[in-house]
């Protein structure tokens, strides 16, 4: 999507599916095609859900090993001759709900569980709670794509409102955003300190990776 200098939208919402085997090159293929779908641009923010480090990735559990160290800033930078930024998917789609007042979090609910801590606005980087021990397992294996296929519906939404709470104990957040493919299928009234936020925000929040 193209946005303004506000993130505001400039054009519709660009999609291509997921390859099958999503290594770096295959997604970076992907990518052209998203920049081919839209006019003129002058800078780009990407969201990519892993852990990210001054535009190289760490981690992309959720992808492919191969993602490991790849300096993806830079790739796109050379390839489209433009700046870029990249930071972790979930603190892009945090920034564009976040109100920028007291501790805020961002949980984002898909093929695996993103997360991102704000206080004051101000982004608290390299937070990866989906690999943290719960229950029996991690957070991740009980709100990810596998918990939902796993337990079902019931009692992935149980979870759900389980991490709530635990959440609210562990960090004492003033607000709690949940976003991600997964929240259409939330079946409870979330408290008033909690808000459910499209995929949209993921791409609106682009705009705050350039500010200072």
């Amino acid at each position: 999507m193209l946005l303004d200098a506000a993130g505001k939208p400039l054009s519709e919402r660009q999609r291509v599916v997921t390859p099958d085997v999503p290594t770096p090159p295959a997604v970076l293929r992907c990518l052209d095609q998203l920049r081919d779908l839209l006019l003129a641009f002058d800078r780009v923010s990407v969201g990519f859900p892993g852990v990210v480090k001054r535009g190289i990735i760490f981690t992309a559990p959720n992808l492919h090993p191969s993602w490991a160290q790849f300096a993806l800033a830079p790739e796109l930078t050379a390839r489209w001759k433009k700046p870029v930024r990249v930071a972790n998917d979930a603190a892009v789609q945090g920034y564009g709900a976040i109100q920028g007042k007291g501790v805020e979090l961002t949980l984002t609910l898909g093929t695996g569980m993103g997360s991102a801590l704000f206080t004051g606005g101000y982004l608290c980087p390299g937070l990866e709670l989906a690999h943290h021990p719960w229950k029996k397992r991690t957070y991740e294996d009980y709100l990810g794509r596998r918990g939902l296929d796993k337990y079902g519906k019931k009692t992935w939404n149980k979870f759900v409102q389980q991490a709530i709470a635990q959440t609210e104990s562990l960090f004492n957040w003033d607000h709690l955003y949940i976003g991600g493919g997964n929240t259409k299928k939330l079946e409870f009234t979330p408290p008033t300190n909690v808000s459910i936020v499209s995929n949209q925000e993921g791409i609106l929040g682009g705009v705050a990776l350039w500010r200072e």
